[in-house]
């Protein structure tokens, strides 16, 4: 696995090279590719957080086994937009070292030049997304 900058040095770099219509379409290939939650959580909100930044409701649960972290959203597919920041959080955090999430850049959103093609609201719901990622992990480790 490539290291965690790398990864987003990549995956911002994808965004940037895009004009701003072909970003959001990339955005909309991450929604797709948003894993579903194990059936253990199906239908258990109340295991879930809340992430009251965004619109859309959006619940994740962080899970930390031997020290490494696994993420798990619910994300309606009415919320493209929304699947698509949860599932690039997804991607670059999942399977990442306690140490490796905690010391993720707070500026992931801010960094995939998506101001031109989202609301200001939507990214402040990304980095909600990630403020409560980090804060799951710091608490379970």
């Amino acid at each position: 696995m490539a290291s965690l900058d790398q990864q987003l040095a990549d995956l911002s770099a994808d965004f940037a090279e895009l004009i701003v219509q072909n970003r959001l379409d990339l955005l909309l290939e991450f929604a797709d590719a948003l894993p579903e939650v194990p059936e253990r959580l199906v239908g258990h909100p109340d295991l879930l957080e809340r992430v009251e930044e965004c619109q859309s409701p959006v619940f994740l649960l962080v899970e930390i086994s031997d020290g490494i972290v696994t993420i798990h959203f619910t994300v309606p597919r009415e919320a493209p937009t929304t699947r698509g920041f949860a599932s690039i959080l997804h991607s670059l955090l999942n399977g990442r070292t306690v140490q490796e999430v905690l010391a993720a850049s707070d500026s992931i959103p801010d960094s995939l030049s998506l101001s031109d093609a989202v609301s200001p609201l939507r990214l402040r719901g990304m980095r909600g997304m990630l403020a409560r990622i980090k804060r799951q992990v710091e608490q379970k480790s």
